[in-house]
């Protein structure tokens, strides 16, 4: 899961590209880089990091020019600490091409091999982002062979590109001395929109709310398949690039990903957090007597809009029991599951007077490993109440998700193997309700109704692109495994370098 932008002006757009990633910060926290175009000169800066501290003043007038891009990153494939997989990547040929994406191919292992044994191109990396900006190299270069660059032979190449990759990938590219490309997947599973600002400047971005809070105007979601591609003078040419594209969003966006005060596929986000909130007030109602329940508090932030709208249903006080630091990174993107335990107390800090002597109802986005639930739990008992449920806004995740979320391996998911039962004993709550899958996809899409289904594997075990076999699953096991070798050996390096230098 990582955060997207794009953006063609008449003015430099450093600025505006580096306030546009302080709005996705959220999608990802690893690393950040931002690439500028001056005439065919592109200027590149990008490290591990958080946005502001990745770019400091030096950097920002290191980039000029009036078309860019950037990202903010957290992996899902590759390695976390290897500098060289932060984004944007870039080719010199054809005409230099850098490249942003959002999303995880399936097939990346196997386009490997193509690139290397047919396209004779070399890839260097773990990450599939350098996949895809060779492919999309490789066919730029067949569709404009002998031929101007036009944006049918740009929308020729992106066809093709559609017909090889599969996974999720909403994509921004720079094609040096001719302009902005941007484009998703067929099956629309990663957010992609673009907006317009007053002076008809075009910028695209994962999430909405990077358009509005930069001031631009939001015209559309790019559709499944869609290519759009912006010329250097501003002219905005669009096409339909797959044979057959169907919309199916990811449903974890509306869960947990993305701002609540973003609009993806003409569905608020908010207003979907508050449609689950009703569903799973239901829930609650069929599982125990609203009169046990004192208090609804949520576990911050993503969870609010469900709690709020719970507790109102449930006809109960809604209380903000804990106090969230927010200079902490989310726990569910830190790396390493010793660093995401010891995040949650430093994260988070329970007001003793909201929970002493009540029976009190938490209620959180979803539960995905169980740690962090176990560990808030027993920060409610310790604060003093009597009873603890809990309650998650999101089914029970049960599979692993391979289209760009971080928890591909069943073995981490505490419901894939547990019942509901099971997980409650383990995370130390009195009751626990979870979300209904069925219901949650009614109350969300009945937001768009022109939306049929959504892509909802990590609930339901439905891969949409079906092309997932057992043998992907090892195999992203197996690149887990390996990250988290890699994660513990950076820690215990860092440790004793920490402890030298003390000594």
């Amino acid at each position: 899961m990582c955060g997207i932008v794009g953006v063609i002006s008449t003015q430099p757009v450093n600025q505006l590209l580096y306030d546009a990633l302080l709005l996705l910060q959220h999608r990802g926290q690893d690393a950040a880089g931002i690439v500028t175009m001056q005439g065919t000169k592109c200027f590149m800066h990008k490290a591990r990091g958080m946005v502001r501290d990745v770019f400091r003043t030096r950097n920002m007038r290191a980039l000029p020019g009036n078309v860019g891009l950037g990202q903010v990153r957290y992996p899902t494939a590759g390695n976390a600490y290897n500098e060289e997989e932060a984004q944007p990547f870039y080719v010199n040929a054809p005409f230099g091409i850098v490249l942003v994406h959002n999303g995880n191919l399936t097939n990346a292992h196997t386009l490997k091999a193509e690139l290397f044994e047919i396209d004779r191109r070399h890839i260097n990396t773990g990450s599939d982002t350098e996949v895809l900006i060779n492919i999309l190299a490789h066919e730029l270069e067949l569709a404009a062979r002998d031929l101007p660059l036009t944006p049918d032979e740009v929308f020729k190449a992106v066809a093709a590109v559609h017909r090889r990759l599969k996974g999720s990938y909403a994509v921004v590219a720079l094609i040096a001395g001719h302009g902005l490309l941007a484009f998703r997947d067929p099956y629309g599973i990663r957010p992609l929109a673009y907006g317009m600002a007053a002076d008809g400047e075009v910028m695209v971005a994962s999430e909405s709310v990077a358009l509005e809070g930069t001031g631009h105007r939001l015209v559309r979601d790019v559709a499944p398949g869609e290519a759009l591609f912006i010329d250097l003078q501003g002219q905005l040419h669009s096409r339909q690039c797959s044979a057959t594209p169907s919309l199916h969003p990811c449903m974890f966006e509306f869960v947990y990903l993305a701002r609540p005060d973003s609009v993806m596929d003409g569905i608020s986000v908010y207003q979907a957090r508050l449609n689950m909130g009703e569903t799973l007030a239901q829930r609650v109602i069929s599982t125990m007597p609203p009169s046990a329940i004192d208090v609804v508090i949520p576990i911050p932030e993503s969870s609010r809009p469900s709690a709020m709208q719970l507790a109102q249903k449930l006809g109960k006080p809604y209380r903000e029991g804990f106090v969230k630091n927010r200079y902490v990174g989310r726990t569910f993107i830190m790396p390493g599951q010793a660093v995401r335990r010891k995040g949650v107390r430093q994260k988070l800090n329970a007001m003793p007077q909201e929970f002493r002597g009540r029976n009190v109802l938490l209620v959180d986005d979803s539960i995905v490993r169980g740690t962090t639930s176990k560990e808030i739990v027993q920060m409610a008992r310790d604060a003093g109440a009597n009873k603890v449920y809990m309650a998650s806004a999101a089914p029970p995740v049960r599979f692993p998700n391979v289209y760009g979320i971080d928890m591909p391996t069943r073995e981490e998911l505490i419901a894939a193997t547990r019942s509901v039962e099971e997980i409650r004993q383990f995370i130390g709550a009195d009751a626990l309700i979870y979300q209904d899958v069925d219901a949650m996809k009614r109350v969300v899409g009945a937001l768009n109704p022109t939306l049929k289904s959504f892509e909802a594997s990590c609930f339901d075990g439905r891969y949409i692109t079906g092309d997932v076999t057992d043998a992907d699953f090892a195999t992203l096991q197996a690149q887990r495994r390996l990250q988290f070798d890699e994660e513990e050996g950076e820690e215990r390096s860092r440790l004793a370098l920490q402890s030298a230098e003390g000594g």
